[in-house]
């Protein structure tokens, strides 16, 4: 029989591979360099996203934005592998989750254009370059 500490071992080596290879689009690499460049601008003390802020943004509850979404997971669930539902259409949402989802993140204009649209009625504000390289880095890591 196996050592249990083996198997958990190889269980998080292959979990921490799922993570690694979700993240290894190169596209969306190239996305979040361009965030981290603008995040070093400013504020010169950015030292990198964190999947941790991330998912605070993710689940929130934030004020500011509508009071339908306080948060990303009203719409998106609080399981970003699972499909979501818009919160006033009724319309299906792909997984947010990027090892559900591998395309999602990788266009830029698309990004943007979710960001622009999506940040305000959360938020109620554009979010910042550091929250959206966070935010893709959660996302990237589920």
């Amino acid at each position: 029989m196996k050592s249990p500490l083996l198997l958990f071992a190889a269980v998080a080596t292959l979990a921490t591979g799922v993570a690694l290879a979700a993240t290894a689009d190169p596209n969306r690499t190239k996305i979040l360099d361009g965030y981290a460049a603008q995040a070093k601008a400013q504020s010169p003390d950015f030292a990198g996203f964190s999947a941790d802020r991330g998912r605070a943004l993710y689940l929130g509850p934030h004020s500011g934005g509508k009071a339908e979404t306080p948060a990303c997971a009203a719409c998106h669930t609080e399981n970003p592998t699972v499909q979501g539902r818009h919160y006033k259409t009724g319309r299906a949402i792909e997984p947010m989750a990027v090892s559900v989802t591998p395309k999602r993140f990788t266009d830029p204009a698309e990004v943007e254009k979710r960001f622009e649209r999506d940040c305000p009625n959360v938020l109620g504000r554009a979010c910042t370059a550091r929250e959206k390289g966070d935010f893709i880095t959660f996302l990237a890591s589920r």
